[in-house]
């Protein structure tokens, strides 16, 4: 299966006039009948052993994972000849969505086809991929992936773990990793080791070598339903054949997998969304206080309706990234893994804004769904409770959210750098633009849908790249330090980014049936983006400059958000009385 998006190059939406995209309604026959599939399992058969997973029934998460290979759901992006069923990224998004129904299951199922999967698909060689390949798809071998330690969290590369050379050419791994998903039942695990104390290098390790131990179960707040432990490694014996890609390169390995894990976390947050504003919806419906339904409340529709949009945002760019990294792989010659380690690394930038925008969406929705229950919201009676414990730490691993904030604008400048994005001529022109005398905006002629919204869109464009082109100026290489300016421009290019997904989705739904509700949707977000964007314009603006030189820069964003005030109270209201109508997510 194929989308109809253009191959593209990471990070250059942000330079390029708005295209078509790929969006949920853009979806075949497949990838609904792959939603089905999944969704029907999650309800029939992970909902209902949840409370004997959270009871550490590993047996029982094992036998379920047995099930995702049956299902053909661990194998999605891996070929045919090693028991894989090689769908494409949209199908893969798709499935961890759903799985998400189940948060704890979810990282057990991510530990698994994204994290142990991957990494040997992407790197292994010939014989390591027919070798394991087979035996984890059908859920027959559990992995697990081991990079944290103790002393080493987001500065991965000051791992401890040690992998010495002997004199036959195999290893000796010894260390303690921390914080690993099935760490109690995983049969291999990815470990990363350095070489010598020197080389940082990923070897494939099998718990039948001798050696390797789990520790105790960690207790967690939230995802009570999967293992996690630390892994203790006392001298194990690793053959030659074990090492995954090349002494010294564990770097590539552990980064590449881990801009996948991100992308397919905002999908799993995104599952996490829209199954908690069905409960939302359907709990205001019944909910009576003062003699009406809680829904019929202003303050309800308004939590109602912001939950919808930002998710709605949040569906549109997921879908979308997924379907550059698609138009990519179709366009690219040779081997597919080559190929999509190659997207990956290309929408590097993407994946990190879909980490972000998923995690942060998926918190403001059950922080909001616990408000809504009220105190029912605060007990166990209720999911609502394990929803917002589980939802925690998404903005924790696969990289926490401020190590991906730096990412973002530390890999479009790079890019910028490089000469490989634009980034720095576009700047200059647009303080040329902001400098030259203004021009009136035209006025919307009636017949272009969300024409105001994508006005706003292009504004919050130009905002993105004149206050990273300043801050580059002021600061050179070393912009990379000023970890602030860097976590505001993070927010400038998650907002633009999520906003005009968001825009380009429902003018793709123009003439859709729900039209209305896809506008309204894409308006509400940009709305309450507007006000978002010149806050964190500001402070980037304030951080750069100050007296006069700082009262023009601010007049020159006021210029560029010269835009019609409107209320996004209306589109809140039509979308909460659509979701409590429907009693579910109406997207």
């Amino acid at each position: 299966m194929t989308t109809s998006a253009a191959a593209s190059r990471g990070g250059a939406w942000l330079l390029e006039a708005p295209a078509r995209i790929f969006t949920p309604e853009q979806m075949s026959d497949e990838h609904r009948m792959i939603a089905r599939t999944t969704g029907e399992f999650a309800d029939s058969e992970v909902l209902p052993a949840l409370d004997a997973l959270e009871q550490k029934d590993w047996s029982l998460a094992r036998t379920l994972l047995k099930r995702c290979g049956e299902l053909g759901l661990l194998g999605v992006n891996v070929p045919e000849a090693y028991g894989g069923v090689e769908l494409d990224e949209i199908s893969s998004l798709i499935v961890s969505e759903k799985i998400a129904r189940s948060a704890s299951f979810g990282a057990t199922y991510g530990a698994q086809a994204n994290l142990s999967i991957l990494p040997i698909l992407m790197f292994g060689t010939d014989d390591q991929k027919s070798r394991y390949l087979p035996g984890l798809v059908a859920g027959d071998l559990i992995g697990a992936y081991a990079l944290s330690e103790a002393g080493s969290g987001s500065d991965a590369l000051s791992a401890r773990a040690r992998a010495d050379r002997q004199p036959d050419g195999s290893f000796r791994l010894s260390g303690e990793k921390m914080w690993i998903t099935n760490g109690g039942f995983a049969d291999l695990f990815i470990v990363f080791a350095k070489v010598d104390g020197e080389h940082f290098s990923a070897f494939i390790v099998e718990r039948a070598f001798g050696g390797v131990t789990s520790g105790n179960e960690e207790h967690k707040m939230g995802l009570h339903g999967s293992s996690t432990t630390p892994l203790l490694l006392q001298e194990v014996p690793v053959p030659a054949a074990n090492l995954l890609g090349d002494i010294g390169r564990g770097r590539k390995v552990a980064f590449n997998v881990l801009n996948f894990g991100r992308f397919k976390l905002g999908a799993m947050c995104l599952g996490g969304c829209r199954l908690a504003i069905g409960e939302s919806a359907r709990y205001a419906a019944t909910r009576r206080q003062f003699g009406e339904p809680i829904a019929s409340f202003g303050a309800v529709r308004h939590k109602l309706g912001e939950m919808t949009a930002r998710t709605y945002a949040l569906e549109a760019l997921m879908f979308r990234t997924a379907g550059l990294i698609d138009a990519n792989l179709a366009a690219a010659d040779g081997a597919r893994e080559l190929a999509l380690l190659a997207a990956l690394e290309e929408f590097a930038v993407e994946a990190s804004i879909a980490k972000i925008a998923g995690s942060e969406t998926l918190d403001f929705v059950v922080d909001e769904n616990v408000q809504i229950h009220g105190g029912n919201g605060y007990v166990r009676d209720y999911p609502a409770e394990r929803h917002y414990r589980d939802a925690r730490v998404n903005r924790i691993f696969e990289g926490t959210n401020e190590i991906n904030r730096l990412l973002v604008p530390g890999m479009l400048i790079k890019r910028a750098i490089k000469g490989d994005l634009a980034l720095i001529p576009a700047a200059k022109r647009l303080l040329d633009e902001v400098l030259s005398p203004p021009v009136l905006p035209v006025d919307d002629d009636g017949q272009s849908p969300l024409a105001s919204e994508m006005r706003a869109v292009e504004a919050f464009k130009k905002v993105t790249i004149l206050t990273m082109g300043a801050a580059l100026q002021r600061y050179g290489q070393a912009l990379t330090s000023e970890q602030e300016v860097v976590l505001w421009l993070a927010d400038l290019a998650v907002d633009t980014y999520a906003a005009e997904s968001a825009v380009l989705r429902a003018q793709a739904s123009s003439s859709a049936s729900d039209a209305a509700l896809h506008a309204a949707a894409a308006a509400a977000f940009v709305c309450d983006g507007v006000l978002r964007v010149e806050v964190t314009a500001r402070h980037v603006l304030a951080a750069l400059s100050e007296g006069d030189t700082l009262r023009g820069n601010l007049a020159a964003l006021r210029r560029l958000l010269r835009l019609a005030p409107a209320s996004a109270v209306p589109a809140r209201r039509l979308l909460s009385d659509a979701i409590v109508s429907r009693g579910a997510y109406i997207f």
